[in-house]
């Protein structure tokens, strides 16, 4: 029952952080397709690990059963 309710919370931790990683994702597209150089911002920079902390979050929940 206890491993039920830990599932439960995992999956909606899973989904918020997946929302939050596509969030992410398109604001770091946007940031490409806007600028012509080779080069990302800072901010996309940032983007970028945030969805990789995010990517390493929800595997690492999934890795527990």
């Amino acid at each position: 029952l206890q491993s039920e309710e830990l599932l439960k919370r995992d999956h909606a931790a899973n989904l918020k952080d997946m929302e939050q990683m596509r969030k992410l994702m398109d604001a770091v597209e946007e940031d490409v397709k806007k600028n012509d150089r080779h080069v990302l911002s800072m901010k996309a920079l940032k983007d970028l690990e945030e969805i990789e902390k995010l990517s390493r979050r929800v595997r690492s929940r999934m890795k527990r059963y």
